[in-house]
Order: structure tokens, then C-alpha cells, then sequence
């Protein structure tokens, strides 16, 4: 019974993400003005989720069970390498619309980050009910506006709402594609290390992103970059308390 709920609240989790494409269907919300402000939401979050949550506990969990040299290897070499990935994407994926190039790169990073979030979201469902659902619920909250950063800058650039949609529901199918994938073949491998070693990377992904690519696009909008600063950073602190 336990592994129906762990999955059912990893589907919920990654539905988060899903959830934040809905607003390409309301028209007063994905006019092309409001693009600063929910892509400065999106970044701010990533950065915040990054900052204060992924590289921390990764850090606290590997330099108490590793050797010191080993620790720094394990540390650096998989955030260094999300880091080269979103600069050899972003230089070689060859796309004249910046806004579609954000959605591309945005889906490849949270799609990377819903997989092992589904993992840790089942694991701990199956150690405790009341774990997953704070898990879970958390995750769903900060997916939200992930699913708006891939969503909306897409549909601005190709007004092709079915792409759009497609492209979001395989981004958080992910995260029960980890928890299905953990179950059936990794649970034997799947383990607190091997999470953190992959949340350095996602993290990697996620800050690089952010600075280099989404707030970059923002900058001349000064206004809803200070008022996506502020909303993301509440977001993120809500999330973070769950």
C-alpha cells in the first residue's frame, strides 16, 4: 500500500509543473509584458532552492560521509559539470529567439532536477506517509513556477499550446519516471550520496540558468525584475518552511 501512495505522491509532486503551463490559457496573464516578471519568479526560485537547500544539504551529507579529498572531488566535479552543460547548450544549441532558447534550456534543467526529486519523494514516502506528503507538497509548490519558466517564454515564441503542453508534461513526468525507475531497477544503488552527488549537478544547472540565461533576458525590465525577486524569494521561503 505504501508504494501506491509513494508513487501517487510523486505524480503529485511532479504535476506541480504541469500545473504552471495552465496560464498560457489565460489570456490576461501570458501577454508578452508579463514575461519579465514570471521569468524573474522562475530564476529567483531556482536560485533560492539551489542556494539554500540543494548545495547545502548535498555539501553537509557528503563531507561527513566521505574523506576530505574525496569530499572536494565529489563536490565540485558534479556542480562544475552542470554548470559546462548549460554553457556548452546554450553556446551550440543554435536559436535566435532568446525566449524559446530559455524555455529549451529550462525544460532540459528541470526535467534533470523532477528526476531525482522523484526518487527522493517516493524514498521517503516509503519510510514515512507524513515525510512524503511535506515532501511532496513542497515540491509541487516550487515546480509551479518551474512549469511557468518553460511554459510561457515557448508559447510566446511559437504560440503552439499542444508543443507547449507536451513539452511541460514530460518535464514533470520525470519525477515518477525516478520513482518508478528507483523501485524497479536503482533501489538496490539509489543512495543518500548518490542523491547528492545528482542534486550538485541539477544545482549546477539550475544557477547557471538563472544568471546566465534568465536574468540576462530580464535585466532592461528593472520593474518586474525586482517584483519577480521579491515573489520568488516569499515562494521559496514558504516551500522551504513545509
Amino acid at each position: 500500500m505504501n508504494i501506491q501512495i509513494a508513487l501517487l505522491l510523486s505524480i503529485l509532486a511532479g504535476l506541480g509543473t504541469l500545473l504552471g503551463s495552465i496560464l498560457i490559457f489565460i489570456p490576461k496573464l501570458n501577454k508578452r509584458d508579463y514575461i519579465p516578471l514570471f521569468l524573474s519568479i522562475s530564476a529567483t526560485i531556482m536560485l533560492t532552492f539551489s542556494i539554500l537547500d540543494l548545495i547545502p544539504e548535498s555539501i553537509i551529507y557528503i563531507r561527513s560521509n566521505t574523506r576530505p579529498l574525496k569530499s572536494l572531488f565529489l563536490i565540485l566535479v558534479p556542480f562544475i559539470s552542470g554548470v559546462l552543460v548549460i554553457k556548452i547548450l546554450d553556446k551550440f544549441y543554435k536559436e535566435n529567439n532568446n525566449l524559446k532558447k530559455i524555455g529549451i534550456l529550462s525544460f532540459i534543467s528541470l526535467a534533470i532536477h523532477n528526476f531525482p526529486e522523484g526518487i527522493a519523494t517516493f524514498l521517503s514516502s516509503m519510510v514515512s506517509i507524513r515525510l512524503g506528503v511535506s515532501l511532496s507538497f513542497g515540491i509541487m509548490l516550487h515546480n509551479i513556477p518551474e512549469g511557468i519558466c518553460i511554459s510561457l517564454p515557448l508559447y510566446q515564441a511559437t504560440k503552439n499550446k499542444k508543443k507547449v503542453l507536451l513539452t511541460t508534461f514530460i518535464a514533470s513526468i520525470a519525477e515518477p519516471t525516478g520513482a518508478i525507475i528507483s523501485y524497479m531497477f536503482l533501489k538496490n544503488y539509489i543512495n543518500n550520496l548518490t542523491i547528492s552527488i545528482i542534486l550538485l549537478f541539477v544545482a549546477g544547472l539550475m544557477i547557471t540558468l538563472s544568471i546566465n540565461n534568465i536574468y540576462k533576458e530580464v535585466l532592461n525590465n528593472k520593474k518586474y525584475l525586482i517584483k519577480g525577486i521579491i515573489i520568488g524569494l516569499i515562494i521559496s521561503l514558504i516551500a522551504l518552511s513545509v
